[in-house]
């Protein structure tokens, strides 16, 4: 059976000068904002459907990367990932997704975690619900 999980958004007023309230259905985080300015000029403390994407993205992929170095033999002390989201106002569309990954992984060389990084965004569900769409690229580096 599916894992299903929810958020809801209730906005007000129009694009430019309205705004919305973000609400995950696990309680996990607070209700946050977001507005059209939070998307395209500066956060302001607020979010977008972006920087959600990257938080999906940098979550899924570190739990990817994890079970991939797990299931070859080499279990990692420490995982870093962030990903970058862009968006292109002028067309409306997502074009790019960055993943950079610092690992700490006793007795694993460069080159072994880099193949391993390759194989885990391959497999990651988030990066895989956007292949085709978006240009995704990984930076995997020992730390």
């Amino acid at each position: 059976m599916p894992a299903t999980r929810n958020a809801e958004v209730v906005w007000e007023k129009d694009l430019l000068h309205g705004n919305g309230k973000v609400r995950v259905g696990s309680e996990a985080l607070p209700v946050f904002g977001v507005t059209w300015a939070s998307r395209v000029e500066k956060p302001s403390g607020k979010t977008s459907p972006e920087e959600l994407l990257a938080a999906a993205q940098a979550a899924c992929y570190a739990m990817a990367l994890s079970s991939t170095l797990t299931r070859k033999g080499s279990v990692p002390e420490k995982l870093t990932v962030k990903a970058e989201c862009d968006f292109d106002n002028a067309a409306l569309k997502i074009r790019n997704m960055r993943i950079s990954v610092v690992g700490q992984v006793p007795g694993l060389n460069l080159q072994d975690f880099r193949n391993a990084a390759a194989e885990a965004e391959k497999i990651c569900p988030v990066a895989n619900a956007i292949r085709n769409n978006v240009e995704i690229s990984l930076t995997a580096n020992l730390g």
